[in-house]
């Protein structure tokens, strides 16, 4: 079932991360809203049984931290959806797991985390402004949206390299969206709150999943976001959520 009035009706979505949890609960409520959504994650097998399950929407195996990956992946997106209005950034890597103490994180986990939450996302981004400009210069609402955290903002014990990862992902949409207003495109950040998801589960695993917000629910939340940031309701909000 669509809903037709939604303003998300016929665009063009690229998702990173839609085979579980919080992406896969977004892929779902975008195809409910009648966007047509093309998503990357790195199973293939996953891939391949999520793109059959929802009809309408365009799987691809990949993944966003190589950077071998991003110029074909770019193409291929931009290829399938016939250009590009909206990209949502939600893969996401803890770093090390469990989670550990800075003083105890390999340089290499560190180097994870930021690749998949900030250098992945930055990389894809640049290689999709092209679509985007297109995007906006046909007065198509030409988005980006990173997925965002409360550790980017508040120092946890232990989420260090999760934290440090997201902290630089808030600024990088901040300044983004700076220098790409001019062209019509706007770029948010957005904490969905703790959810009952693998990635959650994987950080810590002896939290009650009855007292985590379900996936669904934020992705609705998440949508809801975008809607109004496309019809302008919630305007001021966007520009202050980016600061």
């Amino acid at each position: 079932m669509t809903t037709p009035t939604s303003p998300l009706t016929g665009t063009r979505v690229v998702l990173s991360g839609g085979t579980s949890g919080l992406g896969l609960a977004l892929l779902r409520g975008l195809r409910q809203r009648g966007a047509q959504v093309a998503f990357i994650a790195r199973n293939a097998e996953r891939v391949r049984a999520v793109a059959a399950a929802h009809p309408g929407s365009h799987g691809i195996a990949g993944d966003v931290a190589d950077k071998r990956q991003t110029h074909p992946l770019a193409l291929q997106l931009a290829g399938i959806l016939g250009g590009v209005d909206l990209v949502i950034h939600n893969a996401s890597s803890l770093g090390p797991v469990p989670l550990a103490p800075l003083a105890d994180t390999e340089c290499e986990q560190f180097e994870e985390a930021l690749t998949t939450n900030v250098l992945g996302p930055f990389r894809l981004t640049r290689a999709l402004l092209g679509s985007l400009a297109a995007s906006a210069r046909e007065s198509r609402p030409a988005r980006v949206l990173f997925i965002g955290s409360d550790a980017g903002v508040n120092a946890y014990a232990g989420w260090g390299a999760y934290g440090a990862s997201k902290a630089a992902a808030r600024q990088l949409a901040a300044v983004w969206d700076a220098e790409l207003q001019p062209l019509g495109i706007r770029v948010l950040e957005h904490d969905p709150g703790d959810m009952d998801t693998p990635l959650h589960a994987l950080a810590l695993p002896d939290a009650d999943p009855a007292t985590l917000k379900r996936p669904q629910q934020a992705a609705d939340e998440v949508i809801a976001r975008l809607e109004a940031s496309i019809t302008g309701a919630l305007l001021a909000v966007d520009e202050e959520a980016v600061r």
